[in-house]
């Protein structure tokens, strides 16, 4: 590449050429990882476009790989760049917090005080009681967004520390009522129902 004619042979070969792939590496296996969660979320736009991101970066990386194959400073820089970039891409993912999860809790105590904070405060909660191997149970379900996990842990563990929950991802919902949840993804339209939530 013409970039690299202006630098020093050496310089080039065992610092710029090295660091370049990491960082291409990085950025590459990145985008890759938010593709395949967006993927698995049902982004049917952005996934490709990351796709397309993804692939173009990673000609280039290979690249230089192929032109410098006596070089091994680019091959750990390529295998570190890759590693770099799963860590990265999961980060960012975590970070951005998409989508939908399904909240499942199962508590033996009396659960009156954490169904009242949910449903007091706009988080639809269907309840069902059950059996389980100590006795009776309650167990709730809650559909909300990724983004809201970390809020209701704390509310969980507030109001019954030694309920067992379980969080699922959610590609796809139809019926119900999910309040301030809409997204392009599920292509839905709400409507202002009952309680004052949205209806799909």
């Amino acid at each position: 590449m013409d970039f690299f004619s202006q630098f020093d042979g050496t310089w080039l070969e065992y610092m710029i050429i090295p660091i370049f792939i990491f960082v291409a590496r990085v950025l590459d296996v990145s985008v890759g990882t938010l593709r395949i969660i967006m993927v698995s979320k049902g982004y049917r736009v952005l996934a490709p476009i990351l796709g397309f991101i993804e692939v173009f970066v990673w000609i280039i990386a290979i690249g230089q790989i192929m032109q410098n194959l006596n070089n091994f400073y680019n091959y750990i820089s390529y295998a570190t760049g890759f590693a770099a970039g799963t860590y990265l891409g999961m980060y960012l993912e975590n970070k951005i917090s998409l989508g939908l999860v399904l909240i499942r809790i199962i508590t033996q105590r009396d659960a009156d005080d954490l169904l009242n904070y949910l449903r007091n405060n706009d988080y639809v909660t269907t309840s069902v009681d059950a059996d389980g191997n100590l006795g009776p149970v309650k167990i709730f379900f809650l559909v909300v967004k990724r983004s809201e996990l970390k809020k209701l842990s704390a509310v969980i563990n507030k109001y019954n520390p030694r309920a067992f929950y379980t969080v699922e991802d959610i590609k796809y919902v139809k019926g119900g009522i999910i309040p301030n949840y809409g997204s392009s993804v599920l292509r839905k339209k709400y409507s202002r129902r009952a309680l004052g939530k949205k209806k799909i």
